[in-house]
């Protein structure tokens, strides 16, 4: 795939080394943003155009789910994922359920499912 300009994605995750391999993988055809947390999170996005959120379940102060509840408030045009090691549990079905969030991705991640997942969006843009 040819870079897309256009296309801007959000990867929050408090641990580095998965913030590196995102951005190593999809900086080359995605504008790419990363945050620690999902207070940076929220600062990138006041700053930004953001088309995509894809956040880690599991971190300090708020997690994903409370994280994406705060962004999709203010920013409600955005595509938002969640990933986790753990297994998918009641919160984030819930948050599938209710559209919250579009897709449950589990880690370590699947490049190949969070760039068809990605690929299907940008469609839906066209």
């Amino acid at each position: 795939m040819t870079k897309n300009e256009n296309i801007s994605i959000l990867y929050v995750d408090d641990e580095p080394i998965n913030e590196f391999l995102f951005r190593s993988i999809f900086e080359h055809d995605y504008n790419i943003y990363t945050a620690t947390s999902g207070k940076e999170g929220l600062e990138i996005l006041n700053k930004n155009k953001i088309h995509i959120v894809i956040s880690d379940f599991l971190m300090p102060e708020m997690n994903g789910i409370d994280f994406i509840k705060k962004a999709k408030s203010k920013f409600s045009n955005i595509s938002y994922y969640i990933l986790s090691a753990c297994e998918k549990n009641k919160e984030i079905s819930e948050a599938i359920e209710t559209k919250l969030i579009e897709k449950y991705f589990a880690k370590p991640f699947k490049a190949k499912e969070i760039e068809e997942a990605i690929f299907s969006k940008i469609n839906n843009f066209n």
